[in-house]
């Protein structure tokens, strides 16, 4: 009896992702049309407040060593990747001026995805290795859920673990170790913040 042919496996194109509707985030992930929901409150909140957090020392130079760009979603195009972490920085010397452009070619220094429920899996592994395939150097993974911090950076194409805090640590966790960061800043309450 004969094998049935599969038909050719077609890779998802650019023109597919955006024209996904505006409420999905879309990624191409190895010839792969990934789209994941808006991300919920825990996960926006620690988005935001880990952004706020490296922002002033980092990027701007208040209470810290400057030197960084940040951005919030960045589109990356790694070939035919399309990547969007939650958030990307890269270092000046590498990134001497922020460029105005719909996307960006140059692989940042350090990323950083918070887990939500329905992109754990893929961020924990497929993104991994596009990112470490593509020369970043730091990946930073935070669940909001469980509360973790876990720091990777790349070493010969493969991810070291650096560190893994949860909590309400006080870390100071690679690249940004010049900042004590408080992890109690980056999980969501249903209380009102200090202050």
């Amino acid at each position: 009896m004969a094998e049935e042919k599969q038909p050719p496996h077609r890779e998802a194109t650019y023109e597919e992702l955006i024209a996904l509707p505006a409420h999905v985030v879309g990624e191409l992930l190895e010839g792969e049309l990934v789209a994941s929901p808006r991300p919920a409150s825990p996960h926006s909140a620690a988005s935001f407040a880990l952004a706020m957090e490296l922002g002033g020392p980092f990027q701007r130079g208040r209470g810290g060593p400057g030197g960084w760009w940040f951005f919030n979603e960045p589109e990356l195009h790694f070939g035919k990747n399309v990547l969007v972490p939650d958030l990307a920085g890269w270092r000046h010397s590498r990134m001497p001026v922020r460029s105005d452009t719909p996307h960006f070619t140059l692989a940042p220094d350090w990323v950083c995805e918070v887990l939500s429920p329905s992109t754990a899996r893929i961020d924990r592994t497929v993104k991994k290795r596009i990112y470490a395939r593509h020369g970043v150097e730091y990946v930073w993974l935070v669940d909001p859920v469980l509360r973790i911090l876990e720091v990777l950076q790349r070493h010969e194409g493969r991810w070291l673990e650096k560190g893994s805090w949860s909590g309400n640590a006080r870390v100071r966790a690679e690249p940004f170790e010049a900042l004590e960061l408080e992890l109690e800043a980056l999980w969501f309450s249903e209380s009102p913040e200090p202050g």
